[in-house]
């Protein structure tokens, strides 16, 4: 610990004292061109304003800066934030996007948004299983909040939220096109247009890509170990994992005076299972997942002296299906109940129409106060399921070989269709005081059909202390339902559902500091503590009942802090960098909760030629992994990953560009599931290329 705070001192007076020259009002306006609107933010209260004083600890990256870090999957820019990490599932290597050291599973505790709309699907909660990953072309900015926003956006406002701005006519004037190719046997090509049809603003997107993916190499998997219990050698491990995919992605965004209408198709088809959906190796495995969106809003700021109002109607539409069968367990796997001579075979499909209305209002009538109101209803409807194995489950839970494949979507299937509806209403008050001071007051109550009611306050206190000092004080609520496969699972003694469960709750304290140490030199650094409670896990059956069964059954506190520091020498020299700290624990055992990293550091520099080049470089360094409770392993190894990035001068209206990501081909390792399923962990990718022209006309 002391070394890493010489190091984050050192880097701290390395940044503030550098002989850089003051940026000149020029210069300030160039930084703006090339970065983009990074000052303002709409997350923290659902009107835009500036980030410095937003009543949340929030962070904007807009497109100019993906484009200037050179990711092109939204995993690289999330792991560039303060206070997050992007970890992985076994199953699919699906990523999971972790805030603050909450880490579970599926991670359903980080809610992600698109134009303001959850994303969210209803079987496990978070964004979908079958992910296939979400390119950056046509991302206009991502706005996080690190802490509870369950005051404005209800569920799973968690650990934080995540809201992706897709780009419109003004964001696109005219028509680009591009492609993409790099390792793995990686391609991918794009159109992108915005301008006018007659008086509606018309923006559209279309992107089609494939790849192999990555082929590191899992060394032993949970079928190893059953290997060694019943004598048999059905483990394909070693072996790589399974992680291609093709990918459609297209979206239409129109807009007429007050009235928006955007739609949106998401296709992910032969997903590969990662390192399996039962942690045992399954190259054969594929899945598909359509995602279909639509949502139309009618938004009058100014519709009288001192009321604006507005109305949103969404759509989504989520099929996640299995055109080859997972392969659980391989050929030749045993269980007590026999041997699978085809091995252990699954697939589960579920078929999810979401629709959700709701309307705010805004009054400024009061002097010093400004108010929101809002109300909604959310139609959550997991309409479909199927189911077709080769296997079902003994009285004491074990899976018995069926031979053939059955359909038994109409006999045992994994859960039966349902259907959530949830009413909502929130009001908040930003009430400017006194000079220099504001305090945010807001709540909101939620009604769940099937589990009840949940109110969540939340309070925010901010001070410009001086010209260059703002401080807050954060206090809020936040709450994650129950999934349905956690409440309403069936025919699976292992992790059987429980229709009596209480959403998870969380308490979070911030305090946050802006400080503008010099016209060229920005500082962010805050503090957090939280508390969760009925954290909802699998808890053993009492006897002499079998299996398992989701409770509310877990408690966790953890605190931390976050310094980010940007510094611009000029127009053409920029230094970003930040530092994270967390510890989390879990109150049962009084253990570190583990899988993430305790320390997280990541430096970036961008320097433009005056020859029109520009390079970027960026270093990440993630540290201190513990193990769960239980878990004897050591812990995950440390790992530093170095990326460069190439963009060439503008010639004519073509524009190219290359970058290699993990430069010095580090071994990363995301922690699997306690107590080892995969003894050595989930690899990642290694050293790899890309390159990609563009062409505007």
């Amino acid at each position: 610990m002391k070394n890493h705070y010489r190091l984050l001192f050192a880097l701290s007076l390395v940044l503030l004292n550098s002989p850089g020259a003051f940026a000149q009002s020029n210069e300030e306006e160039d930084i703006a061109l090339i970065y983009g609107d990074q000052a303002t933010v709409s997350i923290a209260t659902g009107s835009k304003q500036t980030l410095r004083r937003a009543p949340a600890v929030a962070t904007v990256i807009t497109a100019e800066n993906i484009k200037a870090m050179g990711a092109t999957d939204l995993d690289e820019v999330l792991e560039t934030v303060a206070g997050m990490h992007v970890a992985r599932s076994a199953s699919s290597y699906t990523p999971l996007y972790v805030i603050r050291g909450i880490y579970s599973q599926h991670a359903p505790q980080t809610l992600m948004l698109q134009n303001g709309l959850p994303t969210t699907t209803q079987y496990l909660s978070g964004k979908g299983q079958v992910w296939g990953g979400l390119p950056v072309d046509n991302i206009a900015r991502i706005e996080v909040i690190r802490g509870p926003g369950s005051a404005l956006y209800g569920a799973d406002a968690y650990a934080g939220v995540i809201n992706i701005i897709t780009k419109t006519a003004a964001n696109t004037p005219g028509t680009q096109s591009g492609i993409r190719g790099g390792s793995f046997n990686t391609k991918d090509a794009w159109v992108q247009h915005g301008g006018q049809w007659g008086v509606v603003d018309v923006a559209g997107y279309l992107r089609v890509g494939s790849t192999d993916g990555f082929r590191q190499t899992i060394t032993a998997d949970t079928q190893t170990a059953r290997d060694t219990r019943f004598g048999t050698h059905a483990s394909l491990a070693p072996g790589s994992v399974n992680t291609g995919h093709d990918a459609a992605d297209g979206s239409l965004d129109l807009a007429y005076d007050k009235w928006r209408l955007r739609t949106g198709y998401k296709l992910r088809n032969n997903v590969g299972t990662g390192a399996g959906i039962a942690s045992a190796l399954d190259p054969v495995g594929k899945a598909k997942s359509e995602r279909i969106t639509a949502d139309l809003s009618w938004t009058s700021p100014n519709l009288s002296q001192d009321w604006g109002t507005g109305l949103t109607a969404s759509y989504l539409e989520y099929n996640d299906t299995v055109p080859t069968p997972y392969m659980l367990y391989p050929s030749g796997t045993q269980f007590p109940t026999g041997t699978f001579p085809d091995g252990m075979i699954g697939a589960p499909e579920k078929r999810e129409r979401d629709i959700r209305l709701s309307a705010f209002s805004t009054y400024s009538g009061f002097s010093n106060h400004s108010l929101r109101f809002g109300l909604g209803h959310d139609d959550l409807n997991l309409y479909a399921t199927r189911e077709y194995k080769n296997f079902t489950f003994s009285a004491t839970g074990a899976p018995v070989p069926t031979g053939a494949v059955i359909d038994f979507t109409n006999t045992a299937p994994f859960m039966l269709p349902q259907r959530r509806k949830v009413d909502y209403i929130f009001a908040q008050d930003e009430w400017d005081f006194a000079k220099d001071w504001t305090l945010t007051a807001g709540v909101r109550h939620d009604n769940y059909s099937d589990f009840g009611s949940t109110t969540n306050p939340r309070l925010a206190l901010v001070w410009d202390a001086t010209l260059d000092l703002t401080a807050k004080l954060l206090y809020g609520n936040a709450f994650r339902a129950p999934s349905f496969s956690e409440s309403y699972s069936i025919n699976n003694p292992v992790s059987r559902g429980n229709p009596n469960l209480r959403p998870e709750t969380n308490q979070t304290w911030e305090a946050a500091f802006t400080w503008h140490a010099r016209r060229d030199t920005q500082v962010n650094l805050n503090f957090f503590r939280y508390e969760m409670k009925d954290i909802i896990r699998i808890a053993p059956n009492p006897a002499p009942a079998v299996g398992s069964t989701y409770n509310n059954t877990g408690n966790q506190h953890g605190n931390g802090m976050e310094l980010e520091t940007v510094l611009d020498y000029s127009s053409r020299l920029r230094l970003t960098g930040n530092y994270s700290f967390q510890e989390s624990i879990d109150d049962a055992t009084g253990q570190d909760a583990g899988y993430t990293p305790h320390h997280r550091f990541y430096v970036r520099s961008d320097w433009r030629y005056s020859s029109g080049w520009f390079t970027s470089a960026q270093v990440n360094r993630v540290l201190d992994r513990a193990r769960a409770a239980g878990d004897n392993r050591p812990n995950v190894p440390d790992y530093t990953t170095v990326d460069l990035t190439l963009r060439s001068p503008t010639k004519g209206q073509w524009d190219f560009s290359s970058s290699v990501r993990n430069l010095f081909n580090a071994d990363v390792r995301e922690p699997s599931l306690a107590p080892g399923l995969i003894p050595n962990d989930l690899p990642m990718a290694p050293r790899s290329l890309w390159v990609q022209a563009t062409y505007k006309m």
